[in-house]
């Protein structure tokens, strides 16, 4: 497996949780930026339709990634008015639990209790979704949710915001100092259009740039953690079945152009 788990500061117990929640939703920024929310909306669109599915588990959720915000556009589309969302993680975010379940919105809830990828036979009935979390796990860990999928039945949708480029692990090793350093400058444009916009973004981005600095960390180490194509098949090795069926390949903007990568499992 080409794969490298490199460091992601984000990951260690330690970690003080609202620097982590900082961390996300410069990344929710970014990927709005980018143009995923059209992308990735498209693929749970597509999925949910073909799975004839009326409710969408999101696991990982953290303090709450992008699907609250691709939620509300499914939602105005014919025939998906009705749309459920569920948040979960296995560490479930306090604050994002309190604000999404004191919404308005009744269609978007937030899981209280802990919710284990790799058990998705009790997580319930809906198409579960993990976006820009994948990476995050070691192969054992990742084979163990693909191989839950299957025996459960379960179907479920991967992606990655990145991917769609791959560089040989000594060109990315060349390139960290560029790479860290525009992913930096990234990490404080992304801080000045996070809402709300709290203190700690103002201090821990523009006082001292701590923020940026992780954000552009965990950016750089998460490249060499995505599992590409071949890592794919070899996470997949074993777990055919005749009556479920995984695609793989690349998010498309309207132009055609790629962007980010996606595993999708359905029963047949």
């Amino acid at each position: 497996m080409k794969r490298v788990h490199a460091l992601e500061v984000e990951d260690l117990s330690w970690f003080p949780t609202w620097l982590r929640t900082c961390l996300t939703n410069n990344l929710v920024v970014f990927a709005r930026l980018l143009g995923v929310n059209a992308v990735l909306g498209q693929l749970v669109v597509d999925a949910l339709k073909e799975a004839k599915l009326t409710k969408i588990i999101d696991l990982g959720s953290g303090s709450g990634g992008p699907l609250p915000e691709i939620h509300k556009t499914i939602s105005g589309q014919k025939g998906l008015e009705h749309i459920k969302l569920e948040l979960s993680d296995k560490y479930p975010n306090p604050k994002a639990i309190a604000f999404f379940n004191q919404s308005t919105d009744t269609n978007i809830h937030y899981r209280e209790q802990p919710v284990d990828a790799t058990q998705l036979g009790t997580v319930g009935p809906g198409l579960k979704t993990m976006v820009n979390c994948f990476h995050h796990m070691r192969p054992p860990q990742a084979r163990a949710i693909l191989k839950s999928a299957v025996e459960n039945k379960e179907p479920i949708l991967i992606y990655e915001m990145g991917g769609h480029v791959t560089l040989p692990l000594p060109l990315w090793l060349l390139g960290l100092p560029i790479g860290f350093t525009f992913v930096f400058i990234i990490g404080m444009i992304t801080s000045a259009l996070v809402r709300p916009f709290t203190w700690k973004h103002l201090m821990f981005t523009y006082v001292l740039p701590v923020i940026p600095f992780f954000f552009a960390w965990d950016g750089q180490a998460s490249m060499a953690r995505l599992y590409r194509d071949a890592d794919l098949d070899e996470l997949l090795s074993g777990l055919e079945s005749s009556d479920y069926n995984w695609e793989k390949g690349y998010g498309r903007v309207k132009r055609g152009s790629r962007l980010g990568t996606y595993l999708l499992g359905l029963p047949k």
